[in-house]
């Protein structure tokens, strides 16, 4: 059972079928079960797996304005997507999306690659690669309207790395906990090297989830300069 994935959606606007609760336990399941043989994730209890990972990536929704508005032909990259955190959550929900997968890791990327097509996730695509080549892509270049990220990294390289894939008046959405108010300070100027517009700040206030979590959300205003992101490696070394 996922009750309180089911409970949390419904407080956000959203109900669940029961074929979407299906997958989501398949999922959960396949996680645990991979994860015993590769890295994937620390979190290996169930209960926590629909709290800290489930939940805590459809806290995007909260993004996205109007509660089950229609998501048809929305189109979403997760970079840097790891376990599939939030990309496929947030796929299983808005099913009528076109989700991009992005993961730097070969063996986190066939795992992606399994999920995908266990879980029938049509329009649903994974790429094996850097951000920062990625990004270059004529297909992949300001082609997106929502751009998620929940990698462990600062936000100033977070902007750099995601901001390109952004189409002009979309928005980039990272996923943040702790003293997010600092971090944001250091990231202006990145954002705004890279196309960045107004940032809003939502606080992600639920008792299931532990720790100050945030939304860091900002509207894509003008084209990314072709120089960004920069090579491989640089935007965490040297950020903007």
């Amino acid at each position: 059972m996922l009750a309180l994935l089911a409970e949390g959606l419904c407080k956000l606007g959203y109900e669940l079928t029961a074929t979407q609760l299906d997958k989501f336990e398949t999922y959960r399941a396949e996680l645990l079960r991979w994860n015993q043989r590769m890295n994937l994730t620390a979190i290996t209890d169930p209960a926590e797996v629909e709290t800290r990972h489930f939940l805590d990536s459809l806290t995007v929704l909260q993004a996205l304005g109007t509660p089950g508005a229609t998501s048809d032909g929305l189109r979403v990259i997760d970079v840097g997507s790891g376990a599939g955190f939030p990309g496929i959550p947030l796929k299983l929900v808005l099913a009528d999306s076109h989700l991009t997968l992005l993961e730097a890791t070969r063996k986190k990327a066939e795992f992606l690659s399994h999920i995908v097509a266990l879980l029938d996730m049509r329009d649903t695509e994974v790429v094996h690669g850097r951000a920062e080549e990625v990004a270059h892509r004529p297909e992949c270049r300001e082609a997106f309207d929502l751009v998620v990220a929940r990698a462990v990294a600062p936000l100033a390289t977070l902007a750099e790395l995601c901001v390109p894939f952004v189409s002009i008046g979309g928005i980039f959405v990272a996923l943040k906990k702790g003293d997010v108010e600092a971090e944001l300070e250091h990231s202006r100027t990145a954002l705004a090297a890279v196309g960045g517009g107004d940032v809003r700040l939502i606080e992600v206030s639920r008792p299931e989830l532990p720790d100050r979590r945030y939304l860091v959300c900002s509207t894509k205003a003008f084209p990314s300069e072709a120089r960004y992101p920069r090579r491989s490696g640089i935007p965490a070394k040297r950020p903007l």
